[in-house]
Order: structure tokens, then sequence, then C-alpha cells
């Protein structure tokens, strides 16, 4: 997925309601200079700020990730899996986490399922976010490490996490080698 085609979503909505940058970040709680950059720099946001955005704008995550109506089971078979959305690292502006929206095409869900990329880069800026829903992730290879509060954990292949994204949390490659995950995001309505 093309990061412009988020940052249109977003800007169509905040069109809709009568939102300028100012009233996004209001309702959002994120800084006005984030957004900003978010909407002229084509940058995908990482995952916290863009549901404290949806949130805002009153649609569901997934109405950035480019739903349709699908009754029936939906499936992505791993040569299918094309779309993706980058979060850069913030000081040389690389990939430090590559994700894979695995559900976009089912619009009446209530998890966003994702397989992540989680490259070296994503370790060297540790910004622990939070926001309401929970999260499962399983460890697919290389070494995961999770913030969450004050408890630092590493993951290996094999190994699964579920928690509580009320708590200010980061995850990221604990290793030189990327990571590979499979991450299930709830938020409620």
């Amino acid at each position: 997925m093309q990061s412009g085609k988020v940052n249109q979503r977003i800007l169509s909505f905040m069109e809709k309601r009568d939102m300028d940058i100012t009233a996004l970040s209001e309702a959002a709680g994120l800084e006005p200079k984030f957004i900003t950059t978010m909407l002229e720099e084509d940058a995908y946001p990482p995952l916290g700020p863009l549901m404290k955005i949806a949130r805002a704008l009153g649609v569901r995550l997934g109405t950035f990730l480019d739903d349709q109506d699908s009754g029936s089971p939906y499936i992505v078979r791993k040569a299918e899996r094309a779309d993706s959305f980058s979060v850069l690292d913030s000081t040389n502006k690389a990939p430090a986490l590559n994700f894979y929206a695995l559900g976009k095409g089912k619009s009446d869900r209530h998890m966003e399922p994702f397989f992540v990329e989680i490259m070296p880069e994503s370790a060297r800026e540790k910004k622990l976010s939070s926001h309401e829903g929970e999260e499962f992730i399983v460890v697919v290879s290389g070494l995961v490490e999770v913030i969450y509060g004050n408890e630092v954990y590493t993951l290996k292949p094999g190994d699964s996490i579920y928690y509580n994204s009320v708590v200010p949390h980061y995850v990221s490659c604990a290793g030189e080698e990327k990571a590979e995950i499979h991450a299930v995001i709830y938020i409620p309505e």
C-alpha cells in the first residue's frame, strides 16, 4: 500500500468533519508537528498514533487500510501479500517496520491482523506508545524485544505475547538480523 493513500484518506475525513490539523491534533492527543509531518512528508505513522487519529476522526483503523465488502472468509496467500506500509526510522529514514495487512479485505472486522518484518533499525530509537485495545504477537523468526511498561521481554521463534495496549509498549528487533512476527491488534469500537 502506498502511504499516500492513507494520507489522502486522513485528509478526506478531516475535510468531511471540518477539522484542521490543530483540531485533529487536539482530538487525537498528538502534536500538530507530528500530524503535519505525516501528511506532508508522505510518512506512514506508527500504529499507536494512527489508531488515535482514526478514533479522533470517528473511523476504524481498517478504514485507512483499503476495506472492501466481503461476506466470505478472507484469505491472503503468502505470494499475494504485496500490499504493505513501512514505519520509518526517524534518524536515517530507513524502514524500521514493514507491515503487511492480512485482513484489509474484510470490512466488518474487529481485529487488525498483520505480518510484520522488524528491521534492526527498529531498536535505534524506542518510543513507547499506548492506545486502547489488545495485541497478540507470535514470533516467526529472529529475536524480538517487547518493552511493556517497565518490563523488557525477549522473544524467540514460536514465543508469543498477549497484552493490553493501554500500557505503554514498544516492539523492536533484538538482534542484528531481521525478525518476523504475526501480530493481531484488537481495537474496541
